[in-house]
């Protein structure tokens, strides 16, 4: 199952809400802490309050016994509970989701032509599916990170591989953002084998995973930076680009122009070329 629990798997819509309300401080939302306070974040009647709903009414949504909130209830909630436009979208279609019998996933092919898109561009490039395994890469992607070889998925490394780790300059931050991103990516298809599975894995394994899980972050799949340390080269400032193509994601690294980073990227490309950085190229499909 995808949640913490089997409420929560069945119950979407209530257990968002309560991870979430968890989060909001009494002093965010203008009310006294108190003393006896024994809840985390907001009590039900508190956000009820707030809301302007009834304590029963968001009781019955909590409890899944209500799942066709109104849009204006939906923008009240996402109001107390402090959501962005992303998380009050998630909210929503939380709301507006129905049960479907689950589908069995289909294997994620890379074109042949993602195939000779990396062979040609000259940043670290890969491609990696919704549940961001990575299915195909060139070979200065490997070698920026060994990681980045088809077989690897990207949330597993980043949780439990100590190297991986390391590379990352700020781990904790990068967690959250891929735990968020990752929920975001599965949307509705909380039945998915390849989804299921790593939830169940990483649930077992990663006390890390499991806090974060918890908190029902979303964040969306797009671009930004990425600051690493490469055990050859050091520290590099990237940007990183995600261009969806067929379902998958085509993602590239690259630095400013006649930047140190970029320097260190041309010095990696010939380190890998002459085999003096570990380099280790494919392009498979997953089939799991």
């Amino acid at each position: 199952m995808l949640d913490m629990s089997d409420d929560d798997h069945a119950n979407r819509l209530g257990g968002y809400l309560r991870a979430r309300r968890a989060l909001v401080t009494p002093d965010q939302a203008g009310l006294p802490a108190g003393a006896n306070r024994r809840v985390p974040g907001l009590r039900r009647e508190e956000v009820a309050m707030l809301a302007g709903i009834s304590a029963d009414y968001y009781l019955r949504l909590e409890r899944g016994r209500d799942k066709n909130p109104s849009l204006q209830v939906i923008q009240s909630l996402a109001r107390v509970l402090h959501l962005d436009e992303l998380e009050q979208e998630y909210l929503l279609g939380l709301a507006a989701s129905r049960p479907r019998p689950p589908r069995r996933r289909k294997p994620e092919r890379v074109p042949a032509r993602l195939h000779h898109l990396l062979a040609s561009v000259q940043v670290p490039a890969f491609v990696e599916g919704k549940a961001f395994d990575v299915l195909a890469s060139n070979p200065l992607a490997v070698a920026l990170s060994p990681r980045l070889q088809p077989g690897h998925n990207r949330l597993k490394s980043l949780l439990l591989d100590p190297e991986e780790q390391a590379f990352q300059q700020d781990w904790m931050r990068s967690a959250e953002a891929f735990v968020a991103a990752f929920r975001k990516s599965i949307g509705d298809d909380i039945d998915d084998p390849r989804f299921v599975e790593l939830v169940g894995e990483l649930s077992l394994s990663s006390e890390r995973f499991r806090s974060l899980w918890a908190r029902h972050d979303i964040r969306g799949l797009d671009g930004g930076t990425a600051d690493v340390t490469h055990p050859v080269v050091g520290e590099l400032h990237l940007h990183r680009d995600k261009l969806p193509v067929d379902g998958l994601l085509l993602v590239l690294y690259y630095a400013d122009q006649d930047s140190e980073s970029h320097e260190k990227l041309r010095l990696l490309a010939s380190l890998a070329e002459t085999g003096t950085a570990r380099v280790e190229t494919g392009g498979s499909d997953i089939r799991t």
